[in-house]
């Protein structure tokens, strides 16, 4: 049994892009937790934070479409696909939502179960990639999704109700003897965080809520990407994500009374921090590599790779802040990884309208959008899903 390594990424590009997305996200768990005080609060309006990544997320979608075109061109295309801008505002939302519960989940979750608990995603994905798409998964695809969700759950298991307290290594263990707790408690990223999962509290409504808008707004801007907007531009698509992103993020500001008091001296010389600052950074980079991960690979692969950065996440986490690899955590991240593994026996995949991307210049050339990336005759609004 073979990995077909040409379905999973047809091009080196796509590769490229894959690697950057992981690299991305792992890093947006590490930078969190590392701008945290030392009570696990931020210093920083995170709300602002998230509208100053949009801003700057437009910024360079702008400069990047602008390399090929000029501005007036892009006032032209938002014009003409005005409508594409109005349907982008349903994922930008959940988008919105996503980003701002990242800051609260990771207040609450160190980023090694953070990210296990967010794998609880992949079914609903799977779910909604049917609907939306009107197509199905394979047996082995749904065995390799229900496997990786078992392994999220594996990070729920009390081992010391298996083995006596002396030879327990799980999370409960270390939590009721404080002496096991002295590598955490170096460091203030591992101190009173959660790190055995779900407690059945706000903060599992908040991480459900979050893996909600993860998937919601992952499929449905693929659907974008894929069929809706599949002749626009993608970095005019990345726009208009991010002009509604920034109207949501602002009307979130109003809401808590916070939007003239956010760009205040005060909170702004807050956020001229460099461990602010690279959080921007990074997350604007997130945006602008999913939005090609979307449109040239798929968002099962993208669940997948999100769930591949847990076991780099947890080594980073343990040196960088101490945080303990317990031995459910090494189950957990041992099941996922099986379950990515015999995905890439059988992959999705769902290019739509979308040829694939083999390099930079195919995406902003707007000849090439027409002709390279579009089906003259492909079924019509069908989308192709191969299954192996």
């Amino acid at each position: 049994m073979s990995t077909n390594w040409r379905e999973l990424f047809p091009t080196k590009l796509t590769f490229v892009i894959f690697l950057l997305y992981m690299s991305l996200f792992i890093g947006q768990g590490i930078f969190v937790t590392a701008s945290q005080d030392s009570n696990n609060s931020y210093g920083y309006n995170t709300v602002t934070v998230v509208l100053l990544t949009e801003v700057f997320k437009l910024i360079v979608s702008t400069c990047l479409y602008c390399r090929e075109n000029n501005l007036r061109s892009l006032v032209r295309d938002v014009h003409k696909d005005r409508n594409v801008l109005g349907l982008y505002m349903v994922p930008a939302f959940l988008y919105c939502l996503y980003n701002n519960l990242a800051f609260v989940n990771l207040a609450t979750f160190d980023p090694t179960t953070y990210y296990l608990l967010l794998q609880l995603r992949v079914v609903v994905t799977g779910v909604l990639f049917q609907i939306i798409f009107k197509k199905y998964l394979s047996q082995r695809q749904w065995i390799s999704l229900i496997l990786l969700t078992l392994g999220c759950m594996l990070k729920q298991i009390d081992f010391g109700s298996f083995y006596s307290d002396a030879n327990d290594d799980s999370e409960s263990a270390a939590i009721q003897h404080p002496l096991n707790q002295t590598a955490v408690d170096n460091h203030p990223a591992g101190h009173g965080k959660n790190m055995s999962g779900f407690d059945f509290s706000l903060s599992a409504v908040f991480i459900l809520a979050q893996t909600i808008c993860s998937c919601m707004a992952g499929v449905y801007n693929e659907y974008l990407l894929k069929d809706k907007g599949a002749d626009v531009n993608i970095f005019v698509q990345n726009v208009f994500m991010y002009l509604d992103s920034i109207v949501c993020n602002a009307a979130i500001l109003l809401l808590r009374g916070e939007l003239l008091d956010a760009f205040s001296p005060h909170n702004l010389s807050s956020i001229m921090r460099f461990s602010v600052l690279i959080i921007i950074v990074n997350n604007a980079a997130i945006g602008i590599v999913t939005s090609f991960f979307l449109k040239y690979m798929n968002s099962i692969l993208k669940t997948f790779a999100s769930a591949l950065e847990l076991l780099f996440t947890a080594v980073l986490c343990y040196f960088l802040f101490s945080i303990p690899i317990y031995m459910n955590t090494a189950l957990a991240i041992a099941v996922v990884s099986y379950a990515i593994y015999l995905y890439t026996q059988s992959p999705v995949v769902n290019l739509g309208k979308v040829r694939p991307l083999s390099n930079l210049s195919e995406a902003t050339s707007k000849s090439l959008d027409k002709r390279k990336l579009l089906d003259e005759e492909a079924g019509g609004s069908d989308l192709d899903m191969d299954v192996v």
